[in-house]
């Protein structure tokens, strides 16, 4: 036995001492089981760390060693999660995990008791997102705060609503929110998408946001595929809307008087059972799992989409932000004898001309 013993360890560069088959070893290794005695003889490979655990001595083959102070750290001491700050102005604010409105600056934090919030869904040819920043710069609403969230993909840029040189060294973030209290209109703009898995996380933090600032409605702007259009869906304006049965009382009749359509359901298995009907907006995000938690939270919210393709989704954008602007009146419409009224010019954002890249630089001809 003992002369097997020392063969193998010769296999690995180390000598075997007749007194350790009289003592026992109990190392204790992080996430493997402790071991006692010597190893058996059976086990015809060299003594590795894959094989004798974590408590190696690379420097000393062969040699059994114990396990380092920050091992033992990290396997006795109570593993302990330090909950993210954020800076308000030199003053350091708590944020809890999962997400929070933070005010901006060092201004207090904004009422939006009674207001409407307007936020877009990260979806096909980002419409949604479009449709926002022509609200924002049109109405020239002035920023709040941020949305402190570790749902979406980090992100910070220039400002993408400057209009002069003192104000185009401003940094954006990934969630930023805008606020128009003449109005009592509240924008949350969206520019990242969405960690995976984080989608279910992020709309639960939103509404519980939404119910204690006690907003009286939300409204999500989104887009769908246009090539996954069910038979029905082919007929008449690709615009539609969804509402809550919470605002279902408050807005239905003007939704009927503005004669918009409702999203219509589809068969869950088609040409299997046509009988069950399910909503199903293809590349709309969010715009699904959303919808339905308000729906069971009894959220006061609508949503409103647009049936479109990738590319340049600026007309789509406009066509969307003119379908809100039917509802809440934003900005004044112009009406004609024959035509139904027209909103008049949106204002472009600046960063717009950069929706397509900077182009080719001249040096590569």
């Amino acid at each position: 036995m003992l002369l097997s013993m020392c063969s193998l360890c010769e296999l690995a560069g180390c000598t075997l001492r007749s007194t350790w088959l009289q003592r026992a070893v109990s190392y204790t290794t992080l996430g493997r089981p402790a071991l006692s005695a010597a190893p058996a003889a059976h086990q015809r490979t060299p003594c590795k760390e894959a094989r004798w655990g974590a408590g190696r001595d690379r420097r000393l083959p062969g040699r059994l060693m114990p396990p380092s102070a920050s091992a033992r750290r990290q396997t006795n001491a109570p593993q302990r999660r330090r909950t993210p700050r954020a800076d308000r102005g030199g003053r350091t604010a708590l944020v809890l995990p999962g997400g929070m409105f933070v005010p901006y600056g060092s201004s207090p934090p904004a009422a939006f008791e009674g207001f409407t919030l307007l936020l877009p869904a990260v979806s096909v040819g980002n419409v949604g997102q479009l449709a926002v920043d022509l609200v924002i710069f049109t109405l020239d609403m002035p920023k709040v705060g941020y949305f402190y969230t570790d749902c979406l993909v980090p992100m910070v840029g220039n400002n993408p609503y400057a209009t002069a040189e003192e104000n185009s060294t401003e940094l954006s973030l990934n969630a930023e929110v805008y606020s128009l209290p003449s109005k009592k209109l509240v924008v949350l703009q969206i520019r990242s998408p969405f960690v995976k898995n984080k989608y279910r996380s992020f709309c639960q933090t939103l509404l519980s946001w939404v119910k204690s600032s006690r907003c009286a409605k939300v409204i999500l702007l989104s887009s769908s595929h246009a090539y996954q259009r069910d038979d029905q869906q082919l007929h008449g304006t690709p615009l539609r809307y969804l509402l809550s049965p919470a605002i279902q009382k408050t807005a239905g009749d003007l939704m009927q008087r503005l004669n918009w359509k409702e999203m219509e359901k589809v068969a869950a298995y088609p040409g299997v059972n046509d009988a069950e009907m399910v909503l199903h907006i293809p590349g709309g995000g969010i715009t699904t799992l959303l919808y339905s938690e308000s729906c069971s939270n009894g959220i006061e919210m609508a949503v409103l989409l647009k049936f479109c393709s990738e590319g340049d989704n600026i007309p789509d954008a406009l066509a969307l932000v003119n379908y809100l602007n039917e509802w809440l009146q934003l900005i004044k419409s112009e009406q004609t004898s024959d035509a139904p009224a027209i909103p008049s010019q949106w204002k472009i954002p600046h960063s717009w001309r950069l929706l397509f890249g900077s182009g080719l630089p001249p040096a590569l001809f």
